[in-house]
């Protein structure tokens, strides 16, 4: 059995990190222009909510007259390059602890490399992984559902596709391909997509509803620790 993870909204709230990040963003509004932080963040988090993350910083700098091209690339720098505060749900805190000594364990991640770094970084997760693989880092093509990253990893082991493991959250890319390619693939209803239909073939085999269920799915499923 490999067990291999997905990050954002699996092993912690990836709001937490969005939320960080907009921090970071009003602070350089409130240094750089004189606005006030808590009022920024309050504003962005509204947008957030509503429409969520796409036009924040647009939106935010044209309230106040300051929309530049310029602008928005400083503050998509700042809350890509802020150190965050994370912690991971409690129940992947177990399920790392219960499966690190006997299994292998990776981490696939999407996403910006150095976003990406900084998180594993902040949450200390490099120790825990037998390899942490940001998908990016092996270019944007090899971003999910492409399954490089894990043909890398069967290629490591030295296994088949039925032996691995992915638990995931994001019905849109986590799990189509894996499914085409016959590994095993778990959904947790955590973070923004818990809420999401699948398409037909894209949704995980297994779902449960977070991390704490997956040691009992395991052992149903016979992969026993």
């Amino acid at each position: 059995m490999i067990l291999i993870f997905d990050l954002d909204d699996t092993l912690y709230d990836e709001r937490s990190f969005v939320l960080g990040g907009l921090r970071a963003v009003a602070q350089y509004g409130e240094t750089e222009f004189g606005w006030d932080a808590d009022r920024s963040l309050a504003f962005m988090t509204e947008r957030l909510d509503r429409q969520g993350r796409g036009r924040i910083f647009d939106d935010w700098l044209a309230a106040r007259g300051k929309n530049t091209r310029g602008r928005v690339r400083d503050c998509v720098r700042i809350y890509r390059h802020h150190r965050p505060a994370l912690s991971l749900f409690p129940a992947a805190r177990t399920v790392l602890d219960r499966y690190g000594p006997a299994h292998p364990l990776y981490l696939v991640t999407d996403g910006h490399k150095i976003v990406q770094k900084n998180k594993v970084d902040a949450l200390d997760l490099w120790g825990e992984f037998r390899r942490v693989m940001i998908t990016h880092r092996f270019g944007r093509r090899n971003a999910k559902p492409s399954t490089h990253c894990f043909q890398r990893i069967r290629e490591i082991e030295a296994c088949g596709w039925p032996d691995l493991i992915y638990v995931g959250d994001n019905p849109q890319k986590d799990f189509v391909n894996l499914n085409k390619k016959g590994a095993k693939t778990v959904r947790v209803l955590t973070g923004m997509h818990r809420g999401h239909k699948a398409g037909s073939g894209y949704d995980a085999q297994h779902t449960i509803a977070d991390l704490r269920a997956l040691p009992d799915l395991l052992d149903g499923i016979g992969c026993r620790h």
